[in-house]
C-alpha cells in the first residue's frame, strides 16, 4: 500500500485535487488518517464548526433450522462510511458507501451545501486536523483474529439441527421447532475535527430456539435467546440441551393453562429478560433525543424523585461479554457506567454529541448506530434495574393474591411511556405460593406510575440479549434486572 505524504507547508484547496491517497482497503488502520484528516480540516475551513467520519465493514451471517432441515442462510457483506456536519446546534448526515477519498469528499460537500456551506476558493489554506494517536481497541484486545475463529457454515447446520432433534425429545404436542442463530462482524473507524481517531472490531452473535405446541385448542407458544460479544466459539459452547428442556417445560405447562381474569394485581416479575419493561418505558425517556422532542415525562427531573426509593438503575458498556457492551461507541468515546436512577432519584441522562450540544446534558459514551447509514444518536447499551437487599422469597411472601410474570413477550410503547407488554408465562400467586399456570396476560401502565410502584428487588440480578430500534436504527442491547415487586398494574386478560 502506499499513503500519500503531506507536504510540511499548508495545502491549497486546488493541491487537494492532485493528491493520490490509497488507504487500505481491507482494515482500517494508520494509512487513513492523512486523507480524513486533510478531509476534515477542509470541512472546518468551509466553515462548519465540527465534522465526523464514520467508516464501516461488516460481515452478517444468520441460519435458521425449521423442525429437520436448514431451511435459509442468509450472509450480507456491508461496506460504507458517513459525514455529520455542525453548524452551531444544527447538523446533517450524508452516507456514502464510495469510501475512496473523492467519494467521502463527494458526501461531505452534500452535507456542508445541505448546511449553506461550501468549499473556500482553490487558493485558500487548508489546515489538516491533528487527529491524535489511532486508539486501536481492536489491536489491543486482539480482535482482529475473532472473524476467523468463529463456526463455520457447516457447524451453524449442524448446532441448530441438533437444538431442533432435543426439543423433538423434551416436549410434547409439537406443531413446530424452530433454531435460530446470527454472526454480526464490524470494524468500524471514527475521525473527527476535535482529533478524534478511534478503530474498534465488534463481534455480536445470538442463538435461540422457538418452540410451538398444539392440542385441539390449545395453543402455547414459548422462545429461548441467549447473546455474546466477544467469544468467538460461543456458538460452539451453546449447552442447547438445557435450552431444550426449559423451553419444554415451559410449553408444556403453559398449553393447558387457564385464561387470567382482567384486573388491577400485585405481580412479581422474573430477572434476566423481565427487565425488558424498564428499558422500554422508561429508558428511552432517559434518552437526550427524547429531551430534544419534549417527550420525556422527565425532561426537568433531574435530582427529584421518579420512582419508588427502592430502585436503583444503570446503563453502561462494561459488563463482560452483554449484547450491548463496547470499548466505544460510535462516535470514538470510550465506554462508561452512568448511574440512572439511584434510590428513586433521576441522576443522569444518557447523551450523545448532539445530545450534549442541545440539551447541556454531557456525554455518557452512549452515541450509537445500526451501521453506517444512520447517523448516531442517544441509545442505551446494558441497561438494568440494580439488586436490592430482598430475597426471592420475601417478594413472593408479601403477595396475598397476585400474579407471576416468568417469562415476557413482546410489547408496545408510546412517545411518552405507555405500554402494554405480554407475558409469555404466567402463575398465580395465592398467600405468597405459586399455585397454577396462568396465559393470556398483558401488563398495562405508564412510566411515570409504574416506577413509583416498584416497592421491592431482589438480590438475584440478571441480564438478557435485546434488540432495540429507534432513531438510529436497530442496535443490540442488554436488559435485565433482579426479580421485582410492583404493587399493583393493570393486567388484561378474559
Amino acid at each position: 500500500m502506499t499513503v500519500a505524504i503531506i507536504p510540511d507547508k499548508l495545502l491549497r484547496n486546488q493541491e487537494i485535487l492532485g493528491l493520490n491517497y490509497q488507504a487500505a482497503s481491507d482494515r482500517f488502520d494508520e494509512s487513513w488518517r492523512a486523507p480524513l484528516s486533510i478531509l476534515l480540516g477542509l470541512g472546518r475551513a468551509a466553515g462548519a464548526d465540527f465534522v465526523e467520519f464514520f467508516l464501516e465493514r461488516s460481515q452478517y451471517i444468520s441460519c435458521l433450522a425449521e423442525d429437520d432441515a436448514i431451511t435459509s442462510i442468509s450472509p450480507r457483506l456491508v461496506t460504507g462510511g458517513g459525514v455529520r456536519v455542525f453548524v452551531e446546534k444544527a447538523d446533517c448526515y450524508v452516507s456514502t458507501n464510495d469510501l475512496s477519498f473523492n467519494g467521502l469528499k463527494a458526501a461531505m460537500e452534500k452535507g456542508l451545501a445541505i448546511m449553506g456551506l461550501t468549499l473556500p476558493g482553490p487558493a485558500a489554506h487548508i489546515p489538516e486536523i491533528n487527529l491524535e494517536l489511532l486508539r486501536d481497541y481492536a489491536s489491543i484486545r486482539g480482535k482482529d483474529l475473532w472473524l476467523g475463529a468463529c463456526s463455520s457454515m457447516q457447524e451453524m447446520g449442524e448446532v441448530l439441527l441438533s437444538a431442533n432433534a432435543a426439543i423433538a425429545r423434551k416436549a410434547s404436542h409439537v406443531q413446530s421447532r424452530r433454531a435460530a442463530y446470527f454472526r454480526d462482524w464490524q470494524e468500524v473507524l471514527v475521525a473527527a475535527s476535535d482529533g478524534t481517531f478511534a478503530r474498534d472490531i465488534r463481534l455480536t452473535q445470538s442463538v435461540g430456539c422457538n418452540l410451538l405446541c398444539a392440542d385441539g385448542e390449545h395453543r402455547s407458544s414459548i422462545g429461548q435467546r441467549l447473546g455474546d460479544t466477544s467469544n468467538p466459539g460461543f456458538l460452539r459452547t451453546w449447552d442447547y440441551a438445557t435450552t431444550a428442556e426449559e423451553v419444554a417445560d415451559s410449553a408444556g405447562k403453559m398449553l393447558y393453562a387457564d385464561y387470567v381474569e382482567s384486573g388491577t394485581y400485585p405481580i412479581i416479575m422474573a430477572n434476566h429478560f423481565g427487565g425488558v419493561i424498564f428499558h422500554e418505558a422508561c429508558g428511552h425517556l432517559l434518552e437526550t433525543t427524547q429531551i430534544e422532542r419534549g417527550t420525556t415525562p422527565f425532561l426537568d427531573k433531574k435530582g427529584q424523585k421518579i420512582a419508588h426509593e427502592s430502585l436503583t438503575a444503570w446503563d453502561e458498556g462494561r459488563s463482560g461479554d452483554a449484547f450491548g457492551t463496547l470499548d466505544m461507541d460510535d462516535e470514538g468515546m470510550p465506554t462508561q457506567r452512568t448511574l440512572l436512577i439511584e434510590n428513586g432519584i433521576l441522576k443522569n441522562f444518557l447523551s450523545d454529541r448532539a445530545g450534549a450540544l442541545r440539551t447541556g446534558h454531557p456525554r455518557t459514551g452512549s452515541g450509537r448506530r445500526q451501521d453506517y447509514t444512520y447517523a448516531a444518536a442517544s441509545r442505551m447499551r446494558n441497561t438494568y434495574i440494580a439488586p436490592g437487599d430482598a430475597s426471592v422469597d420475601d417478594l413472593f411472601a408479601s403477595v396475598d393474591r397476585g400474579i407471576y410474570c416468568k417469562k415476557m413477550g413482546g410489547g408496545s410503547v408510546g412517545a411518552t411511556g405507555q405500554f402494554n407488554f405480554g407475558v409469555d408465562e404466567a402463575y398465580l400467586i395465592e398467600n405468597g405460593k405459586i399455585t397454577k399456570p396462568l396465559k393470556g396476560a398483558t401488563l398495562i401502565g405508564e412510566a411515570k406510575e409504574i416506577m413509583q410502584r416498584i416497592s421491592m428487588c431482589s438480590n438475584d440480578i440478571s441480564l438478557a440479549p435485546g434488540f432495540c430500534g429507534s432513531i438510529s436504527g436497530s442496535i443490540y442491547v442488554t436488559v435485565g434486572q433482579p426479580h421485582i415487586k410492583v404493587d399493583a398494574i393493570t393486567v388484561g386478560g378474559r
